[in-house]
Order: structure tokens, then C-alpha cells, then sequence
């Protein structure tokens, strides 16, 4: 009874991973939004001290 519940989660997790790597791929086409990254422009003045 135990090693069958240890083998059911073992397929679970291998399921869950082909799912997440699925999911990366896919996603991007699916959902562009989300994979996006955010766009701002960032400066900052730098002050170098040289001697």
C-alpha cells in the first residue's frame, strides 16, 4: 500500500515537472503579458571620485 502511494506521487512530481517545462515554453505564445518584462528607464547620476 506504501509503495504504491510513493509511486503515485513519483508520477505526480515527473507530471508537475513536464507541466512546468510545458509551461515556459508555451506560456510566452499564450500568455505574452505575463512573460514580458517590465519596461522603465532607470538613471541615476554617478559621481566618481578620482585621485
Amino acid at each position: 500500500m506504501l509503495w504504491r502511494l510513493f509511486k503515485a506521487l513519483i508520477v505526480l512530481l515527473f507530471l508537475a515537472g513536464i507541466g512546468l517545462v510545458a509551461y515556459a515554453y508555451v506560456g510566452p505564445l499564450f500568455f505574452p503579458a505575463d512573460f514580458a518584462a517590465p519596461e522603465q528607464a532607470v538613471s541615476q547620476p554617478v559621481t566618481l571620485q578620482v585621485k
